[in-house]
């Protein structure tokens, strides 16, 4: 018996459109065929579990096989197999219903979002092959049926004498996409897409050599085994009570061979109101603060769709690594894109809560053990709190602040430490930090010795912390440490004496002017204690701050590096040094003089070099 039959009205562009749109991707046929394969298999299985199906489920691996002769590809399961009346409904009707729809709304379209919609995953079989073949077997006693397609939209359906119940799908792979037929490449595929597929997958056989027997009579046993591809049941999907940390830390080995052993792990498992499982590994994060794109994998149902999660993972938390496994997420045709919607955001939400949840447990538990990964941890959470708002919430409670003699503390535990010496006339902390103890160790020595704390701001990400927390923190405010003389640091109402008089102030700036020759140097007097350094080189802090900026965003100084009077000269009015110049009544020395505490300063800062250098070094032997 054979029936014939057209696979619906309208339809005529359907398979130039899927071979068009499904070209890009067109390694997904085999994705696709051996997910319907399990779905077929875990339908059966659900069915026995609730009696509907008394036989025997027996082995149910399923089968991908190549012949390298006839050029075919098969994929064979033990599922629930189709009767012809379903062969009729699913492959026939289902398919391509709305399919006049489609047609018109897609045919111009030059994106890859077709499989899936309108049932299209079985047809991602045309994209390599000419000819597809699907022979099934209901595992109702129904007789077995035999569909063939030659890729146009006339089919055939024939009686079948497949004994079995199930469906083997037959692709006649066509000459562009000889490629496929090598079993290697299927198990590269399969590799990639199918490896934690909830049912056996085997691609061919194993075979190896071993010794049988001792002395004269061994001899060489050939061994054949089944190849297959899969872990039915991945870590991220067993109870997390059941594992170990080696479970954990095995499986981060086998996701990322080449790694360094991660800090620690969430375990994710929700089921409302949305279901979602994973594994999330905290990476050791140093310098590199980039997104990784390839680092977390996406899977629904433990079928691999994509390592790109832009749409799920925020920003910061694409740090991470690790897996999540969701049937909720909503996934387009090609399902190796990601669509935004209510969904996504409230798993994004969640993921993030449980990570900020995690960070927080460990700082509570076992805040010694946090202290000794913060260098690893706190990159992740500064970046976190620069970029989530939600996650900023929550952090600011175990964010640490490490001041340059090793100390942590949270933002309250500081403003606590610093309350007595660090609030200026607005009632505002000022937090001092310093981004290289090096070439700031004068300014640092200054603030310590008139009682200030200083923090250590060293990292990449640290200016736009700063900026970001200064923002969000109403009562905060930042200073880096050579940002101003040591007396204005912190404004308060109290200010030095000056031993010199308004005239001499004057006097002494002409002074400077003259000798530094600079336009763009604009001396000032300031009544510092008599200990400091004659003349103080600094940058103000809103000056810094936008030439970072322009350099972090890649513009070099930009134009902010042109603003004339970038640096404050402030010459101490109550250095002996400073005296001395005035009282100087040859002009040759005074210049001699001014310069040697210019070149002081910028000595102070490493800033001194080549020539100048080597000129500071004769005049101090001069002057000594």
């Amino acid at each position: 018996m054979a029936a014939k039959g057209s696979i619906s009205v309208n339809t005529e562009n359907i398979f130039p459109i899927i071979k068009k749109f499904l070209y890009s991707d067109h390694d997904i046929f085999l994705r696709e065929l051996v997910a319907n394969a399990v779905d077929a298999t875990q339908k059966l299985q659900k069915l026995a579990s609730m009696g509907e199906f008394n036989g025997e489920l027996g082995d149910v691996t399923i089968q991908v096989d190549v012949d390298t002769e006839k050029k075919t590809i098969s994929i064979t399961d033990r599922g629930i197999g189709m009767s012809e009346e379903e062969v009729e409904k699913y492959i026939n009707q289902v398919a391509f219903s709305g399919a006049t729809e489609f047609v018109e709304k897609f045919k111009d379209v030059d994106t890859s979002t077709i499989i899936g919609k309108f049932g299209l995953g079985f047809y991602s079989a045309f994209m390599v092959a000419d000819n597809v073949e699907v022979i099934t077997k209901s595992f109702k006693d129904e007789p077995a049926v035999k569909w063939t397609c030659d890729g146009s939209t006339e089919y055939e359906i024939t009686t079948s004498d497949k004994a079995e119940r199930g469906t083997t799908i037959v692709l006649h792979v066509n000459e562009d996409s000889e490629e496929f037929v090598d079993e290697a490449r299927l198990r590269q595929i399969l590799n990639r897409y199918s490896k934690y597929m909830p049912v056996p997958i085997q691609v061919g056989v194993d075979k190896r050599t071993e010794k049988e027997g001792e002395g004269d009579d061994a001899k060489d046993v050939e061994i054949v085994e089944p190849h297959v591809i899969n872990k039915t049941e991945p870590l991220w999907a067993k109870d997390p009570k059941s594992l170990t940390d080696e479970d954990y830390l095995n499986f981060y080995k086998e996701l990322y061979p080449m790694s360094e052993e991660p800090m620690f792990w969430i375990h994710l498992n929700v089921d409302f109101p949305f279901e979602l499982t994973g594994i999330l590994y905290f990476p050791k994060v140093k310098e590199d603060v980039t997104p990784h794109k390839d680092k977390i994998q996406l899977y629904s149902r433990q079928v691999f769709i994509t390592d790109n999660v832009e749409e799920i993972m925020p920003e910061f938390l694409r740090l991470m690594h690790g897996v999540i496994d969701s049937p909720d997420i909503p996934l387009n045709v090609s399902r190796s894109y990601l669509q935004s919607d209510a969904n996504v955001k409230k798993i994004s939400s969640y993921v993030t809560r449980k990570v900020a949840d995690k960070l927080n447990s460990l700082y509570k538990n076992d805040r010694e053990n946090f202290e000794k990964k913060w260098e690893s941890i706190g990159l992740f959470v500064k970046y976190g709190m620069m970029t989530d708002d939600k996650f900023f919430d929550k952090a600011k409670k175990f964010c640490l602040l490490e001041t340059l003699d090793g100390k942590l503390y949270n933002f309250e535990e500081y403003k606590e430490q610093i309350q007595a010496n660090q609030k200026d006339k607005n009632d505002k902390f000022v937090f001092l930090y310093s981004t290289d103890q090096g070439t700031q160790d004068t300014y640092i020595q200054a603030a310590q010795k008139k009682g200030y704390s200083v923090l250590k701001m060293d990292t990449l990400i640290d200016a736009h912390f700063i900026s970001n927390t200064e923002h969000k923190f109403e009562d905060i405010t930042w200073k880096r440490i050579d940002s101003d003389t040591v007396n204005n640091l912190v404004e308060t109402d109290d200010k030095n004496e000056s031993v010199l008089t308004e005239e001499e102030s004057k006097k002494l700036v002409d002074i400077f002017k003259r000798a530094l020759n600079d336009d763009k140097l604009e001396p000032k007097v300031e009544a510092m204690t008599a200990d400091e350094l004659p003349v103080m080189i600094t940058k103000p802090e809103f000056m810094r701050r936008m030439e970072e900026m322009a350099a972090m965003q890649g513009g070099g100084m930009g134009m902010f590096g042109g603003f004339p009077g970038g640096d404050t000269i402030t010459i101490n009015g109550n250095s002996e040094f400073v005296s001395r110049i005035l009282k100087e009544d040859k002009e040759g020395e005074q210049d001699k003089l001014v310069k040697h505490a210019y070149d002081l300063a910028k000595l102070s800062q490493g800033n001194l070099k080549g020539a100048d250098l080597t000129a500071f070094i004769n005049r101090s032997l001069d002057i000594l």
